[in-house]
């Protein structure tokens, strides 16, 4: 076959050849881990199942929540229907749903950085003059499908890592659609089309029903499409005016009517409280978990008018209803928003400052733990490759608005807290336009220098896709050894969960916890046995025996939660020591050989004799 005059090498031609092949190798092996992925369920997690189970019930009210955006959980909705899942079998379905969030992300990151070549190609041939010295039309060093290869690369590393198919969480779905908005911004900053500032708005819009974060992101992509229109592409005041409108309308098109629904519910204006309570939480100094009206030496530098708080029921130790909330497995964590309402946050300079540089170190240590795509960066500029200061008006600063959007999903996160899960999307929109920026250098063979950067980035690509499918083939020879009948199973969750229903207790029965682990950090067993956790004793410390040892009421305690008619007690013991042998122990039993024991509360003595085992 004849190859363009244009090519002086095959590896450009080879590289769009074997492109799909490439897309299908990433997207097997990430169809691995959906697979074998190992059972990694928080609190979050049974949340935004609670909020899918109210979806597929056209549970309105329910879902209209606070804390929780409503995308995520639909889309789990979805996938417990398409799979016909079960309590019991759910969670395989979540994994494949968590699969089908990967697909969209790496469509997401293919518009991307087709967007960002686009705009950068037309940037260059507008700017482009016979003065320009060394930065000639096309002198940049990665063309369109080197720069695929590495965002699909630097994808399944992030997947490998902390946007695994094992959290059921909605962090990569975000992250796919902040991507598709960005490359919609792109594609309008380059062609000035109307249609790209209405899907930027969508894709946006989308991304604000995922996570709320996307509020304030949508603002500044609306800022950053004026400012660049405006002095590096010096269009009129009009068109760009019809632009940002447009985008804005869309955006309230998709996400108008959960705003509405929350700020009617609430009293108040309200686009969600996931930031506002976060910013109480970590920089007000404001109590986190069972904030009382009265412990105002708790409110930090908060406003707080709690307008319904959770009922204290016993001081010492804390003990808490949630039955004033109807939804949720642990009403505690299933709508934050509901107990803190109307909790006003407040800086509070000293912890503001500790707090951001808190965030850096985390910023750091992400970089130091992801060196891959930083090394190949510096492997390039060492290889000829130069970052140019294109960035005033005059020039072809095409990767300005992604870079700076980039940084202030870092600077939004890191006011408050910032988690690896949060970054990697920043990062991606900070990486993806310095290697689509990287220009030769004055003085170095052209076509040798594309061909080993390409090889490059190929070669990285191809690495990460190793590395997840050498790590899908342990974690898939690790089951007959672990005796486990899929990745997502627990055996301490689901032996708990199947021996409470043995012992009766069951859908539509509620129960009280003991401890952060069976409480907070843990309640899966609760949604598994199909209970609701209305009544919880609070130790926050681990583990929890020493401290229930030494609770010196602790005979009141447990009276107190039996009056309150829930069937069971359920906490997360050390194993080995709630043996029954001793007054401490008295009635506990163990919950089929797991770390969760449960003493009996409510049940029929029959009952309690025949299905527990001590």
């Amino acid at each position: 076959m004849t190859l363009p005059l244009s090519e002086p090498n095959r590896l450009p031609y080879w590289l769009r050849r074997l492109w799909p092949i490439y897309c299908f190798l990433a997207a097997l092996v990430t169809f691995g881990y959906a697979l074998y992925d190992p059972y990694q369920i928080d609190g979050d997690a049974v949340s935004y199942m609670d909020i899918g189970d109210l979806i597929r019930a056209h549970n309105w009210h329910g879902v209209v929540n606070g804390y929780w955006n409503p995308l995520y959980p639909a889309a789990l909705a979805l996938g417990h229907v398409v799979f016909h899942a079960t309590r019991f079998t759910e969670l395989h379905a979540y994994y494949m749903v968590n699969f089908g969030v990967f697909l969209l992300e790496m469509l997401a990151i293919v518009a991307f950085t087709d967007a960002l070549i686009q705009l950068r190609d037309l940037r260059e041939d507008s700017t482009a003059s016979p003065n320009a010295g060394s930065f000639l039309p096309a002198s940049f060093v990665l063309d369109r499908y080197t720069l695929r290869y590495l965002g699909v690369g630097l994808l399944v590393i992030s997947t490998q890592r902390e946007l695994s198919m094992g959290k059921v969480r909605p962090d990569a779905l975000l992250q796919a659609f902040l991507l598709l908005g960005l490359a919609a911004l792109l594609k309008h900053l380059a062609s000035s089309q109307l249609r790209y500032a209405a899907l930027m708005g969508i894709f946006l819009g989308l991304a604000y029903l995922t996570k709320s974060f996307a509020f304030l992101f949508t603002l500044l992509c609306i800022i950053a499409l004026i400012l660049f229109r405006a002095f590096w592409q010096r269009h009129s005041a009009s068109r760009i005016a019809a632009a940002s409108l447009l985008a804005l309308v869309c955006f309230l098109v998709i996400a108008g009517p959960f705003i509405a629904a929350l700020s009617r519910q609430k009293g108040r204006f309200d686009f969600g409280d996931s930031g506002t309570l976060n910013y109480a939480w970590f920089i007000s100094g404001t109590e986190k978990m069972h904030l009382q009206p009265n412990q105002t030496s708790l409110f930090g530098a908060s406003e707080v008018h709690l307008k319904h708080p959770e009922k204290q029921l016993l001081q010492s130790p804390g003990i808490f209803s949630y039955r004033q909330l109807p939804y949720g497995t642990y009403p505690d964590w299933f709508d934050n928003s509901f107990w803190n309402d109307q909790v006003k946050a407040h800086m509070n300079p000293r912890i503001e400052i500790v707090v951001v540089g808190q965030c850096i170190v985390r910023i750091i240590r992400y970089i130091a733990n992801h060196p891959e795509a930083w090394l190949l960066l510096v492997l390039l500029l060492l290889m000829g490759g130069c970052l140019s200061r294109d960035w005033q008006p005059s020039s072809n600063a095409f990767w300005v608005a992604p870079f700076l959007l980039g940084l202030g999903v870092l600077g939004i996160y890191g006011m408050v807290n910032i988690e690896d899960r949060y970054i990697t999307v920043g990062l991606l929109a900070i990486l993806l336009p310095l290697f689509a920026a990287l220009r030769l250098s004055t003085g170095v063979e052209a076509s040798a220098t594309r061909t080993a950067a390409s090889a490059a980035v190929v070669l990285l690509a191809i690495l990460a896709v190793g590395e997840s499918a050498r790590t899908v083939g342990e974690l898939r020879r690790e089951l007959p050894f672990a005796g486990l009948p899929a990745g997502w199973y627990s055996p301490s969750i689901f032996g708990a969960a199947h021996a409470l229903n043995d012992m009766g207790v069951g859908p539509g029965d509620t129960v009280a916890c003991i401890g952060t682990t069976a409480c907070l950090y843990d309640p899966y067993w609760a949604r598994l046995a199909g209970v609701r956790v209305l009544t919880e004793i609070y130790v926050p410390t681990t583990p929890l025996y020493p401290s229930f040892a030494a609770m010196p009421n602790r005979d009141e305690a447990i009276d107190v939660v039996r009056r309150q008619g829930d069937k069971v007690l359920i906490g997360y013991f050390t194993p080995g020591l709630m043996t029954g042998t001793n007054p401490i122990s008295a009635g506990w039993h163990e919950l089929d050989s797991s770390p969760f024991y449960v003493l009996p509360l409510n049940l029929p003595t029959a009952t309690t004799t025949e299905n527990l085992h001590p």
